[in-house]
């Protein structure tokens, strides 16, 4: 288990931890809360032991293997697949071990490290790591694309790949729903409730958390306070602590003012001297109940637009995606749909199937492919990117954004009323004059959110929204949308923000978009159906790829070991003294032929099939023989490694194991070619 004992944790003149004391058992999940700035990621370092406690105690057990998401940005020219499958470090130091023994010609090390390799699962490892990549939203085409060819939110995903492939015992999550969609989130949520070692994840996330965590640990004035349940049942707990605290608060204070009534009445008096003095010890002996701390909750409004057109938009025959250099890719075609006033829509679809794409192109960040966006008369845009720098300039400060905006929309503003304005969003004193690029995340997020309230919007385009925002942001931002009278299109992994704001949905996949009836409840089960679909497409390319390779290779082998027949070799399909079969004739649907003919013809597709799949089927047939054998050997050779076998004789084993493997992956993929091409017969 793990003991966090008094301990006291200093971050310059910060005080993070102040006699924190906390126990988290084997097993158990954890959800780790606090406001930002709070120390949460400063206990993460102490836990791995990046920094060091100042006075107690952090215990934990030393077998235990340690994972975490690594956060600098990854600069490999590996590929996805290489990269997130190097995080398993024990598999990469067993294949190494197995490098060094083979240059070495050291069969006892060999055979140790083949036997290490089985038992770290390094058949399947692969595969393994290709599932957490493709569960994360990236593309089968982009299981060999370079680390370096993504974007800095996919990298992300690949370091949060790559700490799921290391097997542990203690898993460290900080803020692991950034930068994914909702579909991505849900795998990760499925992925995480089978973990079976001890995790503790940082989330604003409210239904991520409810989902994959039985204990909260809430970080607040510098304690560790430990809460049996989710975050829904912290919430609970936490309320009706705060209940009680009031009310002693309250029952004391009127206990205090009672007795300090009675000493001040009394304490000039000599007959009630003694009493009043008495009841001066008492008061000095009483234990103070602190009253309820009041929070400064951060809250904000739209402002009341001019106008309210409707509709807001309509599109007509829509095509959208994008272009490059050297072509253009439709993503949605023919989409014919209108935003009214009022409406709150939730853009709902698995990634990349443009949903994105959708909402920058009726923003005017990406042109439309074809087709018209018809805009209502004084329609005003509100638009807040996924990645919050797509509108913000790194090098200039939050005044300079306000002061380029004011130009544009109130050239009369004056600079007191935009500094007055950013107070209103926490940007005060020297932030406002501080570059964007050092900001925060959440700092930046609730800048777009500032620089949008002010335009005074009438249509809403929300992509992502709540990246890096912390609980008290992302609900202010829902009473805010809620009070909002204009119409939202609402990108969002945060499913409490959607259930709270959005009436309605929007199904973005195949190239269509159209609305989805159900609920949120609803469309998680959807996800789930449609990533088992993408797998199964996986897996067919997989294949197909496969069965193309091996078709070559056999291909080139035949060539180079082409010999004339014997004039007596029959073939399977066609004797070699007899005349070339005439392909049977098919029956063309409306064509009149008697029933004789019908029959005759019928008779002739079936025996050609026969005739087309028999060496097909006897190859099968081989091969499972083969493969049959195989298991044998493969079966005896492991059972002697596991009684023991002389230095000599485990290297033979070694080896042959290996080669037996070798042999079972090839005749595995022909007999996978060869059940394709049975059905195509």
């Amino acid at each position: 288990m793990i003991v966090i004992q008094d301990v006291v944790l200093r971050r310059g003149a910060k005080v993070v931890l102040d006699g924190a004391s906390v126990t988290i058992n084997p097993g158990e999940k954890v959800g780790l809360i606090g406001r930002n700035g709070a120390g949460k990621s400063s206990l993460f370092a102490l836990l791995n032991k990046t920094l060091s406690e100042d006075k107690g105690e952090v215990q934990i057990p030393s077998a235990w293997r340690m994972a975490q998401v690594a956060q600098e940005m990854p600069e490999s020219e590996e590929s996805a697949t290489d990269f997130v499958l190097s995080g398993d470090t024990a598999l990469e130091e067993a294949h190494n071990a197995l490098k060094r023994a083979e240059a070495s010609h050291d069969g006892m090390e060999i055979a140790h490290a083949h036997l290490t390799l089985s038992d770290l699962g390094a058949h399947d490892a692969k595969s393994r790591a290709q599932s957490l990549i493709l569960g994360l939203g990236f593309r089968p085409d982009q299981l060999t694309n370079s680390v370096n060819s993504f974007s800095g939110g996919w990298r992300m995903r690949l370091q949060l790949a790559r700490a799921l492939m290391c097997p542990s015992d203690l898993l460290l999550l900080d803020e692991p729903t950034n930068h994914l969609d909702l579909d991505a989130l849900v795998w990760l949520e499925s992925w995480l409730q089978r973990y079976t070692g001890t995790m503790l994840v940082i989330s604003h996330d409210k239904e991520f958390l409810d989902a994959i965590t039985k204990v909260t640990l809430h970080l607040e004035d510098s304690k560790l306070t430990r809460y049996g349940g989710n975050y829904s049942t912290f919430e609970e707990l936490k309320t009706q602590q705060l209940l009680l605290q009031q009310a002693a608060f309250v029952k004391q204070s009127a206990r205090i003012e009672h007795l300090q009534s009675f000493i001040n009445r009394f304490k000039a008096q000599a007959s009630k001297a003694k009493q009043a003095q008495s009841r001066v010890k008492a008061l000095e002996r009483m234990s103070r109940v602190a009253p309820v701390a009041g929070t400064a909750d951060f809250e904000f409004q739209f402002k009341p637009s001019p106008s309210l057109p409707n509709p807001m938009i309509s599109l007509k025959s829509g095509e959208f995606g994008y272009t490059t250099q050297e072509a253009s890719r439709t993503i949605l075609t023919d989409i014919n749909r209108s935003v009214l006033s009022g409406q709150r829509i939730g853009v709902l679809g698995a990634n990349g199937q443009g949903k994105s794409t959708f909402i920058k192109t009726i923003a005017k960040a990406m042109p439309l492919l074809s087709g018209s966006i018809v805009e209502g008369k004084g329609l005003r845009i509100g638009y807040f990117a996924q990645q919050e720098l797509d509108v913000l300039s790194p090098e200039d400060s939050p005044l300079m954004h306000f002061i380029r905006l004011a130009k544009e929309i109130a050239p009369q503003t004056r600079e007191q009323e935009l500094r007055n304005y950013l107070g209103t969003f926490r940007f005060v004193n020297e932030m406002v004059s501080q570059p964007v690029g050092t900001l925060s995340g959440g700092e930046k997020a609730r800048l777009v959110l500032a620089m949008i309230v002010w335009q005074k919007p009438n249509l809403l385009l929300l992509d992502e929204p709540t990246n890096h925002l912390d609980l008290v942001t992302r609900e202010a931002l829902g009473m805010a949308l809620n009070q909002f009278d204009g119409s939202v299109l609402l990108v969002s992994h945060d499913r409490a923000l959607l259930r709270a704001v959005c009436d309605e949905f929007w199904l973005v996949g195949r190239g269509v978009i159209e609305d989805f009836v159900g609920d949120l409840d609803d469309y998680q089960q959807y996800l789930l159906a449609e990533a088992k679909r993408i797998k199964e497409l996986m897996k067919e390319e997989l294949a197909a790829k496969d069965n193309f390779a091996h078709r070559e290779n056999a291909k080139d082998a035949q060539n180079s070991n082409t010999v004339l027949s014997s004039t007596y070799d029959r073939s399977p399909v066609q004797d070699s003294f007899s005349k070339p079969r005439k392909p049977a004739q098919p029956i063309v649907e409306g064509e009149i032929i008697s029933a004789k003919e019908r029959r005759k013809r019928e008779a002739e597709l079936r025996n050609q099939k026969k005739e087309q799949s028999q060496p097909i089927l006897n190859e099968i047939k081989g091969i499972d023989q083969k493969l049959a054998q195989l298991g044998v050997e493969k079966a005896e050779l492991e059972n002697q490694l596991i009684a023991g076998a002389t230095p000599q004789d485990l290297a033979i084993i070694g080896k042959r194991l290996k080669d037996i493997q070798n042999q079972l992956e090839t005749y595995e993929n022909r007999w996978m070619e060869l059940q394709e091409n049975l059905e195509k017969t």
